[in-house]
C-alpha cells in the first residue's frame, strides 16, 4: 500500500497537480464504499507522500474539528509543513459523520455547536503558528498557551474551508479563511459566491483575497451504468465552471488504483496549463 501511495503521489506531481489531498475519515463514507475497506489516518498518509513528492502541496480535504483537539491539530499541520518544505494547508470543516463519531467515541454534537468549534478553529491555528504563546478562549475552546514548536515554515499556512452552508459556513469563510470549497454546477457556485461576497462586504473584505475552490469528480472509465465522459467533456465543464468563477479545481478520481488512472487526466490538467 505505502508504495501505491508513494507511485500516486509522485505521478500528480509529474503531472502538473498543485496539491494532493486525502478525506480526513476513520470509515469509508457510504457514498463511496463499504466500512470495513482500507482507510488511511489522513495526516500519516499526507506526510508520507511527502517523503516521496518535492512540489505538490498536500492537505486535508477537509479536516474534521470534531476529531481531535485543536491545538493538537496546530501541531500535526505545523509538523507536516516542516517536513515537507513548507507545503501544507490546513483544510477544515465542521464533520458530518455521525456514524464514524459513535464508532470512535467522539461527541458529535449539533450543527450549531461544531460550528462553533470550527470558528474557534479558526481563530486559534493562526495564534499557535504565529509569534509568543498567547492565551486564547472562545465559544468552545479554552488554551492557556498557543504554543508551537517548531513553527511552521510558511510565513502564513493557507487555510481553506469546506461547505457551502450560506448562514454560517460561508460567513466564517469571509471572516478568517484564505479559500472555500463548493460543490455543484456552475449554477450553484454562483448563487454560493453571490453569498460569500455579500459575507464579505459585512465585514470589509476584498472577497478577490479568498481562493474558490471546487470539488468534482473525474472517471475516464465507464460509470455503473455504462456511460463515459471523454477528456473533452471535462475540459468543457471545468471551463464553465471557471467562468462561473472557480479558480482551483479539485478533483476525486473514484476508480483511483496506481498510478495509470492519474496519467491519465493529465491532459485535462494540460488543458489548464498545469
Amino acid at each position: 500500500m505505502g508504495s501505491k501511495l508513494a507511485a500516486i503521489a509522485r505521478a500528480a506531481e509529474e503531472v502538473g497537480l498543485e496539491s494532493l489531498y486525502v478525506m480526513d475519515h476513520f470509515l469509508q463514507i457510504p457514498m463511496v464504499g463499504r466500512e470495513w475497506l482500507d482507510m488511511l489516518d489522513s495526516y500519516t498518509a499526507l506526510a508520507f507522500a511527502a517523503g516521496a513528492t518535492e512540489r505538490i502541496r498536500l492537505g486535508a480535504m477537509v479536516t474534521g474539528v470534531t476529531y481531535r483537539n485543536v491545538a493538537h491539530l496546530g501541531k500535526i499541520i505545523a509538523t507536516l509543513d516542516v517536513l515537507s518544505g513548507g507545503r501544507a494547508i490546513c483544510g477544515l470543516g465542521a464533520a458530518w459523520y455521525e456514524r464514524e463519531h459513535r464508532a470512535y467515541g467522539w461527541d458529535f454534537p449539533p450543527a450549531r455547536e461544531r460550528l462553533d468549534l470550527l470558528e474557534d478553529a479558526l481563530q486559534l491555528l493562526p495564534l499557535l503558528w504565529g509569534k509568543g504563546a498567547p492565551a486564547f478562549k472562545g465559544k468552545v475552546i479554552e488554551v492557556p498557551e498557543a504554543m508551537c514548536y517548531p513553527r511552521p515554515l510558511q510565513e502564513h499556512v493557507p487555510i481553506l474551508v469546506g461547505g457551502g452552508g450560506e448562514k454560517r459556513t460561508l460567513k466564517l469563510v469571509a471572516r478568517y479563511a484564505d479559500a472555500c470549497n463548493l460543490f455543484g454546477g456552475p449554477a450553484d457556485v454562483t448563487q454560493k459566491l453571490d453569498v460569500l461576497h455579500r459575507h464579505c462586504a459585512d465585514v470589509g473584505r476584498d472577497p478577490t483575497d479568498i481562493t474558490v475552490t471546487h470539488l468534482s469528480g473525474i472517471r475516464l472509465s465507464p460509470d455503473d451504468k455504462g456511460l463515459q465522459m471523454t477528456v473533452e467533456d471535462y475540459v468543457g465543464q471545468y471551463r464553465e465552471l471557471a467562468e462561473a468563477g472557480v479558480q482551483t479545481a479539485i478533483v476525486n478520481v473514484p476508480d483511483l488504483d496506481g498510478p495509470e488512472q492519474i496519467e491519465a487526466i493529465a491532459p485535462i490538467v494540460a488543458a489548464f496549463g498545469g
